[in-house]
């Protein structure tokens, strides 16, 4: 049994908003708990509230919606709706579940709605297999199924469509996001730093404010991951 979803859409046009909720209301589990007319607002609510997923509007005024979905929690999926077919490449970079294009069809938007649904189960199933023990992950490349010691990787990096994996020894290329990566790696042994980068937090060798340093590299620190970042380093 699917469990509950809760969603704002945010959107800085009512009949828009209203299209959504509208759409929205026809699909069981998925549970509206707000209705934002800027990113403002939306970060308010966000700030005081869980939620899981939000409809998101990118041309909006004051703060765009790439802007704001860069400054909130990543754990929050992202269903950018827009009027513009020319933001696609950077919604998509920002590892948005899907883009939809205005106006929105009911049918359009149940199909994003399943393939979030498709996305968490995902995140769920890797997340299980890594607190169940296991100590290293299986990825593609080159045509095979390649078993990964946790250990044995110093740092991840985000490479257009495909990731690379820094090993001790080599580099393991695998066409995978790298917050589908983020989600099968311990979060005991495995720290986010940027939207580009994962890094091994027993092979730091120093760090700042700004950035860390691991094998030799200084990896920077971005500002949406920072305060987590410095958050989990003063634990040590």
């Amino acid at each position: 049994m699917l469990k509950s979803v809760s969603c704002i859409i945010v959107d800085d046009e009512l009949i828009a908003r209203e299209i959504i909720a509208s759409h929205l209301l026809q699909i069981d589990n998925i549970k509206i708990k707000a209705q934002c007319k800027n990113a403002i607002e939306a970060f308010n609510f966000i700030s005081n509230n869980e939620i899981d997923l939000v409809f998101l509007d990118i041309n909006m005024p004051e703060i765009s919606g790439i802007a704001f979905a860069k400054s909130i929690n990543k754990n929050i999926k992202i269903i950018f709706t827009t009027a513009y077919r020319d933001y696609a490449v950077e919604g998509f970079d920002l590892q948005a579940v899907d883009y939809l294009l205005k106006p929105i069809a009911f049918e359009r938007l149940l199909k994003s709605v399943n393939r979030y649904f498709e996305v968490s189960s995902q995140i769920n199933n890797d997340k299980k297999q890594v607190d169940e023990g296991t100590d290293f992950i299986f990825v593609r490349s080159d045509r095979k199924m390649i078993k990964i010691d946790f250990d044995a990787i110093i740092y991840i990096e985000s490479y257009s469509d495909y990731i690379k994996i820094h090993l001790n020894d080599t580099i393991i290329v695998t066409r995978e996001t790298i917050s589908a990566i983020e989600a099968k790696l311990p979060k005991k042994l495995f720290l986010r730093i940027h939207r580009s980068y994962i890094i091994c937090i027993v092979k730091i060798q120093s760090f700042t404010n700004e950035y860390i340093t691991i094998n030799g590299l200084a990896l920077s620190i971005s500002r949406s991951y920072k305060k987590e970042v410095l958050k989990q380093l003063e634990k040590f």
